[in-house]
């Protein structure tokens, strides 16, 4: 694909998530996604995070699979996760779920620190191989366990988890800020599944609020070897 089918395909799909947000407004509260959102996932060059056999398909607003029973995310909803964050330039960001790397790309284009976290080892190597290679330096990729989070890097303003739980792990809660978002999918492992925003309040509890329906693939622990 030629630099002008790239341009003209993100335009399109920039488009079809205006579409979408405008649509969804009533379970999002959300009708327009910020400008710098919006900006965010029209700088980070999709095509680079599949497979090259879904090029063509990069920039279609849907997810693709990226190996080992994982996908790369729909950009809709890449896009109403960001948003949900409300992120400021010297926000600290934990992203659980690091995948091939995406959406820690476009939280990098918002942020001033990411750390991310890949429970399978074979992804998280990819993506810091990818994410190197696009020049970002914002951005921190271990292999771990989500549902602890990484506090030794905390106390974060913001945490976006990309795999449902049944519940939010209290781990994760520890690490937020005053004021801090989460944003998280919480369900059913390939069933009944919506996407919930918290806002942590000065006491230590989240204020949870259910959002849209949405199908993420389930948060898995870390196996310990034998």
């Amino acid at each position: 694909m030629n630099q002008d089918r790239l341009n003209q395909a993100k335009e399109r799909l920039l488009g079809e998530i205006a579409i979408e947000a405008a649509e969804t407004a009533l379970w999002t509260g959300r009708k327009v996604f910020s400008a710098r959102v919006m900006a965010a996932i029209e700088a980070v060059p999709r095509h680079e995070f599949v497979a090259p056999e879904d090029t063509l398909q990069a920039y279609a607003n849907r997810p693709l699979p990226i190996g080992r029973g994982q996908t790369i995310s729909q950009p809709y909803i890449v896009a109403v996760m960001t948003d949900f964050m409300d992120l400021e330039p010297a926000s600290r960001v934990l992203e659980i779920g690091t995948g091939c790397g995406y959406q820690t790309a476009v939280l990098a284009e918002l942020a001033a620190k990411v750390f991310s976290v890949e429970v399978i080892p074979e992804l998280a190597e990819g993506a810091i191989r990818r994410l190197g290679r696009l020049g970002y330096e914002n951005i921190a990729v271990k292999t771990g366990d989500g549902f602890k989070g990484w506090p030794g890097k905390g106390p974060y303003d913001a945490i976006m988890v990309t795999a449902a739980a049944a519940a939010a792990p209290e781990a994760l809660f520890e690490q937020m800020k005053p004021g801090a978002r989460i944003v998280i999918p919480i369900g059913r492992p390939y069933g009944r599944q919506t996407l919930y925003r918290g806002v942590m309040g000065d006491g230590g509890a989240a204020n949870m609020e259910k959002t849209l329906p949405v199908a993420f693939v389930p948060l898995v622990r870390k196996r310990l070897r034998k």
